[in-house]
């Protein structure tokens, strides 16, 4: 785990070290235990290649980076963990290969050596590395399936740029960037982030997950990037009869996933939430370990009792015989950390969970945890969130199954699941835009004109397409992005193991009626993990996506500070991007709404302050026209 930075450019290479030590520096948390630099020539061009090392696997220095290949003529920056290494060192060993070290990094090295471009195919991880090969003058950049691992990509008049973070692009560049007003609109009217390539700085786009790109190097003009993708989701339903022999694979090929992600070379914990899918994981744990012995598990808990896992959590490990390490949440920290925070995620932030996720991180790092399983993507793959149940009933219909559909909503109706959550400050933003006439409208003056809006119903395809779309595009990307920048911030490390491929495809083309069944959702999870987890943990009927106290804090314990902050000039408001007395009107209106009930939603009115937060800490870096 490390991250990553480069340059490609005209002139001297010497020239180039200036940019590259700020580069390194502006994200040197993402990589504490070392630092390192190559500076060389392909044809014309310098490059320079920098790397911050975060030692997971083979703390010796023989998982230094850059690595250099034997030959000398091959370099590799990585960022990440290939989690089968062990089984493909095997393979490039009867290949003749000879190791030097144990780290993944030189796998991965020996594999585009033997491989090249099909090599990213044989892995299964979370990756973002450039190769450089200085004998056919080319660079090799590839991002893993599902984007967990960040990469940033940057062609300016001076040079071309990438990083794992964005801040190492801006201080590398010295440029200022204007704001994207397409980003900016999708942010502030649908609460979308990282759904496209675009990012808010005009000009650094993100590089898509599951492809490679090869830029030759020695071709004249501009380097020519090429492309290509090596990994794709499933892409139709697979038509199958329920049966135990599935589900025992279900639950076979998720228990491997999270075997082959404790693999490292320092302690290894699980965030616990007391739901079926942090659960899974815990147990998972113990089963690939034979044990509880040592065992580390953190947890989130609340003293609003409306908000706090702490009895399932309690449950469960009384269950494991194991105990939790819990952070009780507070919002006396919130905004502070809004500010601060928000620099580390390098654009405006989606919740206060990233907060959360934060203080969660930070007792990782009290307790010496440096690696953590995290259960992101098990809602998108089992369709664990409500608006699912939604998507499938509508399908339902339009394909003329109303009897079908009828007994769906009323197992759920039946079963007590679901159906008494819903929200309609929430749920409008999957209904027609007619549902949100009459809201008080903040957009200034440059978020008016034209349609940057996204279709986040279900559209013309099928749920399991409005799933993919989730993983690809309107849910996993922004997850995973705080998700690392919050724990990178502590120099730790997420390890996701349902968004292995392998749990991917044994699980995204299921029919429906294996996911939302009975009145559950999640349904082949909580079979396939039924004999391992108590019955009141498996069998949950009011477990949500990760919560807390947000809504209470916004309107109550921050409005002081919130209200100042509207008070004043904003800078989003002065370029035109929000209407300023319009958004003091919506806060006023939110904080009077009660409690669960209203049409104003928690991002309705937290996202423009996010925003507004994000703009004065990137100032220095934006164009404010």
């Amino acid at each position: 785990m490390c991250g990553i930075v480069g340059m490609v450019g005209i002139g001297a290479e010497e020239s180039q070290a200036p940019a590259l030590e700020r580069m390194i520096k502006a994200q040197v948390h993402r990589g504490p235990d070392g630092e390192g630099r190559w500076l060389g020539r392909v044809g014309e061009r310098a490059v320079a290649l920098g790397s911050s090392r975060l030692a997971i696997l083979d703390l010796s220095p023989a998982g230094h980076q850059p690595m250099v290949s034997p030959s000398g003529r091959q370099v590799l920056v990585y960022n990440g963990e290939v989690y089968n290494y062990r089984e493909l060192r095997i393979e490039l060993e009867a290949h003749g290969v000879r190791f030097r070290g144990h780290s993944d990094t030189e796998v991965v090295m020996h594999s585009l050596l033997r491989w090249r471009e099909a090599a990213p195919r044989r892995f299964n991880g979370m990756w973002a590395f450039a190769w450089l090969d200085l004998d056919n003058g080319s660079l090799f950049l590839s991002r893993d399936p599902f984007g967990i691992k960040p990469l940033y990509i940057y062609e300016g008049p001076r040079a071309l740029y990438f990083a794992s973070e964005i801040k190492s692009i801006l201080v590398g560049s010295g440029e200022r960037f204007p704001i994207d007003s397409v980003v900016v609109g999708r942010y502030l009217r649908q609460a979308l982030l990282n759904a496209q390539e675009q990012t808010f700085f005009s000009g650094i786009e993100s590089f898509p997950a599951g492809q490679n790109m090869s830029l030759d190097l020695r071709a004249s003009g501009r380097p020519v990037r090429r492309l290509t993708r090596y990994w794709l989701a499933p892409a139709r339903v697979e038509a199958r009869d329920i049966g135990e022999t599935h589900i025992e694979a279900v639950r076979e090929t998720f228990i491997d996933a999270v075997r082959l992600r404790l693999r490292s070379d320092v302690p290894v914990g699980v965030l616990l939430s007391g739901g079926v899918d942090s659960s899974s994981i815990a147990v998972a744990m113990k089963l690939a370990r034979n044990g509880s012995d040592g065992l580390l598990m953190i947890s989130g808990v609340s003293d609003d009792p409306r908000f706090s896992e702490e009895p399932f959590i309690d449950r469960m490990t009384g269950f494991l015989r194991c105990p939790a390490h819990k952070v009780r949440l507070h919002a006396d920290r919130a905004y502070e950390l809004l500010c601060k925070l928000t620099w580390f995620n390098d654009e405006p932030l989606g919740s206060l969970s990233t907060v959360v996720h934060h203080q969660l991180m930070e007792k990782a790092g009290e307790l010496g945890v440096k690696v953590i399983l995290s259960g992101q993507g098990a809602d998108e793959l089992l369709c664990g969130y409500d608006k699912y149940l939604g998507f499938y009933l509508q399908s339902l219909v339009r394909d003329g199954a109303w009897m079908r559909a009828l007994k769906v909503l009323m197992d759920f109706a039946h079963r007590g699941t679901v159906l008494n959550q819903f929200r309609m400050s929430e749920a409008k933003r999957y209904l027609p835009r007619i549902v949100r006439q009459g809201e008080i409208d903040i957009r200034g003056p440059a978020l008016r004109e034209g349609n940057c809006l996204l279709n986040l119903g279900l559209g013309d395809g099928d749920l399991m397409e409005r799933q993919l779309a989730d993983i690809t595009r309107l849910s996993i990307p922004a997850l995973v992005h705080y998700e690392d920048r919050m724990s990178m911030a502590c120099s730790r490390e997420i390890r996701l193991p349902f968004l292995d491929p392998r749990v991917v495809d044994a699980l995204l083309p299921l029919p429906p009626e294996w996911k939302l069944r009975g009145g559950w959702t999640k349904w082949v999870l909580r079979r396939a993990m039924e004999r391992d987890l108590p019955q009141e943990i498996i069998w949950r009927k009011d477990k949500q996506a990760f919560t807390n106290p947000q809504s209470e804090w916004l309107k109550r314990d921050l409005r002081e500070r919130v209200g100042a902050l509207l008070a004043g000039d904003l800078l989003i408001a002065r370029s035109g991007l929000v209407d300023l007395p319009n958004l003091r009107l919506r806060y006023e209106a939110y904080c009077a709404q009660p409690v669960e009930r209203g049409r104003l939603s928690f991002k309705d009115v937290f996202m423009p302050i996010a925003l507004e937060i994000w703009a004065r800490e990137f100032e220095g870096h934006l164009r404010l026209d």
